[in-house]
């Protein structure tokens, strides 16, 4: 993983309410609590991908937009995006609040900055 990117990352989510970074069993994961925000890891297929939780009609949503978007088969509000050097830092940003805003106890996501849609 780029290390620049998970610097990126980390200054999207290390701004969010108790949010602390930590390694996970591969790569890295941001998570409020006991609860995983995002999670960033791969490269050894030269692919990088990022998890994160989202609204059950916007995981459907993603599904059916394909890359860089993907869905993750072990829960029903995560979603993933490949990264590379065409992200849009902008949009990963705002789906990474929102993921916090879902993960976070009602206290602290109440805290949070949103756009309104």
């Amino acid at each position: 993983m780029p290390e620049e990117w998970v610097l990126r990352l980390d200054a999207i989510l290390g701004r969010l309410p108790r949010v602390h970074q930590e390694s996970a069993w591969v790569g890295t994961r941001w998570r409020v609590g006991q609860a995983t925000v995002a999670h960033v890891f791969g490269g050894e297929d030269q692919l990088f991908r990022i998890t994160f939780r989202a609204e059950p009609d916007e995981v459907m949503a993603f599904g059916h937009l394909g890359e860089p978007y993907f869905t993750v088969g072990w829960s029903g509000n995560a979603v993933g995006m490949l990264l590379d050097d065409d992200t849009d830092w902008q949009e990963l940003a705002e789906l990474l609040t929102d993921s916090y805003c879902l993960q976070a106890p009602q206290h602290l996501a109440a805290q949070v900055d949103r756009p309104t849609g």
